[in-house]
């Protein structure tokens, strides 16, 4: 069963986080579409690129501290954002941060973390490429004895002092609740995937949590869009084929949702599918705005995400206490809520 009822409008208290989410600014994620394992975030750079910049890092004769930090990517508006927001905490405590971006190559971040400790820095913050076998690029600073934080995604193995990310699991049940509202409790639907990262694990594990309420919603096939464009938009042509029945696609990052949607257009004859995504960038919230299949998005905040980071560093080396887990909760966006913040799409 195909619905398209939309449900309640998001919250007004969503309206200032959003700001710094990616309904209005810049990126969740930077890097080559067709990127390997580890892309988690939309391929669209947008005006945080150049704000980056404005905010300076501070120079090494005021540093109380040096932080290395490996992003996943700096193309995606996700990460500029997170970028952005280190930098203006770093201000704050005086923390020089070398910063530098690993573009989805495992051995490339490898090699900056070596970096890093070669030139004894304080602390080192990782977005690892790749969730399983972190070892070798975590296990040599336990052994350094430089304490590593992660943000956005979570690294499987060796020692992290903290861990400061979306709370996947809660944004995966809002989709999940999201999904089922569309479809009025009924209908079948896949999951366009990408496994091997641990916050896509999450994301889904509480998508599926969600229907599980719902008896009559069956996920009917887990097809492996790994995280970006052109192989999600491949993963989804092949499932129109073996499910002509679907009713529903939820997509765990934004590029899959651009993929997905641009095979859903190519159809002659478009079937009537909802979709639900995870990220909030604005050229996705620009199509749920314009009504097409994209119907609702779980929006993340990135800045949250870096200047926790940074927080939690500065307490470490400051000899205060930080949990081993710093859950920053989503929102989620539809249409209607998007109107009521940014009036009607663009034409």
């Amino acid at each position: 069963m195909r619905a398209l009822r939309l449900g309640p409008p998001c919250a007004l208290a969503l309206l200032a986080l959003m700001l710094a989410a990616g309904c209005v600014r810049k990126a969740d994620q930077t890097g080559p579409a067709s990127g390997p394992a580890g892309a988690v975030k939309s391929e669209a750079p947008g005006p945080a690129a150049a704000e980056v910049g404005e905010v300076p890092l501070v120079p090494e004769n005021e540093a109380r501290y040096t932080v290395g930090v490996s992003l996943l990517t700096s193309a995606h508006v996700f990460y500029q954002t997170l970028e952005r927001a280190m930098r203006e905490e770093a201000l704050k405590h005086k923390i020089r941060l070398k910063i530098q971006s690993a573009e989805f190559k495992a051995a490339q971040q490898r090699h900056q973390i070596e970096d890093f400790i070669t030139s004894k820095v304080d602390a080192i913050v990782v977005c690892p490429v790749e969730s399983a076998n972190t070892a070798a690029i975590i296990g040599k600073a336990n052994t350094a004895n430089i304490p590593v934080f992660t943000a956005d995604i979570r690294a499987d193995q060796g020692d992290v002092v903290c861990h400061v990310a979306t709370d996947n699991v809660e944004g995966g049940r809002l989709a999940g609740e999201r999904m089922a509202e569309l479809l009025k409790g009924k209908g079948e639907v896949i999951i366009i995937d990408h496994p091997q990262v641990a916050s896509v694990q999450d994301r889904t594990r509480g998508f599926v949590e969600a229907l599980a309420k719902h008896p009559g919603i069956k996920v009917v096939a887990r097809p492996v869009g790994a995280g970006v464009r052109e192989t999600a938009r491949k993963a989804m042509e092949d499932a129109l084929i073996a499910h002509p029945e679907m009713d529903g696609v939820f997509c765990i990052n934004d590029s899959t949702a651009m993929g997905a949607l641009a095979a859903l257009q190519s159809q002659v004859k478009p079937p009537n599918i909802v979709m639900v995504s995870y990220d909030g960038d604005p050229e996705a919230c620009e199509e749920i705005r314009r009504g097409t299949a994209l119907k609702a998005d779980v929006v993340q905040y990135p800045a949250k995400i870096g200047s926790q980071v940074i927080q939690a560093i500065a307490d470490h080396l400051s000899g205060k206490p930080v949990p081993k887990e710093m859950p920053v909760k989503p929102g989620i966006v539809d249409a209607e809520s998007l109107a009521a913040t940014h009036g009607k799409p663009a034409e």
